[in-house]
């Protein structure tokens, strides 16, 4: 790793965390957080995107964003999958796409079905927090974070050629 990766990958974490901190409707949070994992992901690299999506969970919980801490791998593995996905396609609409929908089936499985293999008794809250709300705030916030990066691309490519 080098200072470029690692200066660039903390700002973009510090940028996630303030829009976590601001504690909005999970729609917005969820939408901006999945945006930046992406962003991370496409303007950085990959394991930008995949540090970012490990760290924001554990953040969110040592501070009181997240209650209920035993969610905290599945969101890790999610948001790994999710970037990783993205980061491999060619097409990023597609790999974004992919991404969320197998985030989605994760976190949903996750809450639904794996958890309960190990007695966890799931509140219904927050299995509605991980099944269809992952979906849309994934694609959402996947749509976001393509823009992004095709205007950071035009940018960065018209700052050269100046």
């Amino acid at each position: 790793m080098n200072t470029k990766f690692i200066t660039r990958t903390a700002i973009l974490l510090a940028i996630t965390l303030i829009f976590q901190f601001l504690k909005m409707p999970q729609l917005i949070t969820g939408s901006i957080v999945n945006a930046m994992l992406l962003i991370a992901a496409g303007t950085v690299g990959m394991w930008s995107g995949i540090i970012i999506g490990l760290l924001t969970p554990v953040i969110a919980f040592l501070v009181g964003i997240m209650g209920f801490p035993l969610m905290i791998p599945f969101i890790m593995v999610g948001n790994g999958l999710y970037v990783m996905l993205f980061s491999t396609q060619k097409n990023k609409v597609i790999g974004m796409i992919v991404g969320a929908v197998v985030k989605f089936i994760w976190l949903a499985l996750s809450v639904k079905y794996i958890m309960q293999l190990f007695n966890v008794k799931v509140p219904l809250k927050i299995v509605q927090a991980f099944t269809t709300p992952q979906l849309i705030t994934a694609l959402i916030g996947g749509t976001l974070g393509i823009i992004v990066i095709a205007l950071l691309e035009n940018y960065f490519k018209k700052a050269k050629e100046q």
